[in-house]
């Protein structure tokens, strides 16, 4: 099973309280049924795959609930409308506890989903003109993390130490005297047309028929990455047998034979260690 919910980033508060009201099928439906939440690409597309080839063996009933913002999964998995969601990555997750007060915990990373830089009019991005325009995500942790991928190659330069929450007022150097611009993730690949440049989350790139691995003319690397996109729950859900199944498959060696054939390097499986457990 799986349906889409498409909410824009101003209603997602009401449409995750429509959400709880309708049920959905998680916790509190007294079945055995794991609900979990997803952007499109490349989240709904990994759970897709383990929904028709893995999960019907591994005694895993699985629906998946599809969202198109970075928000409403996790109000939803609160709420109790989902059981599990897949989407973000750990300094999302640990901001969006922080300001909306939620408990939501990681259980597993599962792959790396690089950001990049893409651009209609330059294919180098040292020839970025002067006074261009380049759009960034508005969200706390991911614009954090798009000013620190200009920053890797000396196109701004950021006050030291500020890590993930960097904005564009820890702009310490400038030298093109470029103009950040800010702008909903989502609109990040519409805005082509109208900015020089535009740094990207990897689900938005790839639903905009964008390629990491051949586009963007700059892309994260992998390299003690703490970017990492993870399966979280609700916290003391994390030994539910159900998301332990899932954590499993999402782990397993066929799950990351599908990513590496289908992405062909634009989303990366994740190397696990024998103490992370699962």
């Amino acid at each position: 099973m799986r349906t889409t919910v498409i909410a824009a980033a101003a209603g997602t508060l009401a449409l995750g309280l429509g959400l709880t009201a309708c049920g959905g099928g998680a916790k509190g439906s007294g079945g055995d049924q794991l609900v979990v939440g997803a952007t499109p690409t490349p989240a709904g597309e990994v759970l897709t795959y383990i929904q028709e080839h893995l999960a019907k063996k591994a005694g895993l009933d699985l629906k998946i609930t599809e969202f198109t913002d970075y928000v409403t999964p996790n109000t939803a998995l609160q709420e109790g409308s989902l059981d599990a969601n897949l989407y973000q990555h750990t300094p999302y997750l640990k901001d969006f506890n922080a300001s909306k007060k939620t408990d939501l915990v990681p259980v597993t990373e599962v792959y790396l989903p690089p950001m990049g830089v893409y651009a209609k009019k330059t294919e180098d991005i040292g020839k970025l003109r002067r006074g261009a325009t380049v759009a960034v995500p508005n969200d706390t942790t991911n614009e954090g993390r798009a000013l620190q991928l200009l920053a890797t190659k000396g196109v701004i330069g950021l006050k030291k130490g500020v890590g993930t929450t960097a904005t564009p007022e820890d702009i310490t150097a400038n030298p093109k005297k470029l103009t950040v611009k800010p702008l909903d993730p989502a609109q990040l690949p519409r805005s082509l047309d109208d900015v020089d440049a535009a740094v990207i989350n990897n689900n938005y790139a790839l639903d905009a028929g964008l390629s990491p691995k051949k586009d963007a003319i700059l892309l994260e690397s992998p390299k003690h990455n703490p970017y990492n996109n993870v399966l979280a729950v609700k916290k003391g859900d994390e030994d539910d047998p159900r998301v332990r199944k899932l954590a499993k498959l999402l782990t397993s060696p066929e799950v990351r034979r599908f990513i590496e054939d289908k992405y062909q390097g634009s989303v990366l499986p994740v190397d696990r260690t024998p103490a992370e457990g699962n």
